[in-house]
């Protein structure tokens, strides 16, 4: 899957302008909350630049803060669409530290779990994929799961969100066929 079409089915899940009052990360259009845009704006954004977000200024922050930059496009082919999604949803160093914590579990290497996709987390991501194909994106969806718990085991207040979070995660269980 190329990153546009990763792109469209981020945006397909997050849908268009949401202001949750539980949700910690506050107003959010096609998933870009106020803080990131303000990131990219390299300014503080208002709740009104944040609704009156285009599509085209959304693609362009997905593809440059949550897959180029973080390096995801450096992953297996096969894993890159569940981990750009991870990054959208949890940021790009929590979905790399996903990664690196399966690789670890499954006996690929011992990397630092500190989220940044360096050489070392490219070459033992490739081998774990190599060694595990398919198995890797199940382990990966199930770290995933865990983390959602933890989430809410922390702060009950996020229950509200865990049917829709455990789907999102579960959505990526058909790519395994």
């Amino acid at each position: 899957m190329n990153v546009e079409a990763m792109i469209d089915a981020v945006i397909q899940k997050e849908g268009g302008y949401v202001n949750h009052p539980a949700d910690k990360g506050g107003p959010t259009n096609y998933g870009i909350t106020q803080a990131t845009l303000s990131r990219y704006l390299q300014r503080a954004a208002t709740i009104q630049e944040v609704k009156d977000l285009d599509g085209e200024t959304a693609r362009h922050i997905y593809e440059l803060r949550y897959y180029r930059e973080p390096r995801i496009d450096r992953l297996p082919g096969p894993i890159q669409h569940f981990v750009f999604d991870c990054a959208v949803n949890h940021g790009p160093r929590r979905a790399i530290k996903f990664v690196q914590k399966v690789c670890n579990e499954a006996g690929f290497g011992q990397l630092v779990v500190d989220g940044l996709m360096g050489p070392k987390t490219k070459s033992v991501a490739d081998s774990c994929y190599e060694g595990m194909q398919q198995w890797m994106l199940l382990a990966l969806i199930q770290e995933r799961r865990m983390f959602y718990m933890s989430i809410v085991a922390n702060n009950p207040s996020q229950k509200v969100f865990l049917a829709g979070w455990m789907n999102r995660a579960d959505s990526f269980i058909a790519e395994v066929a």
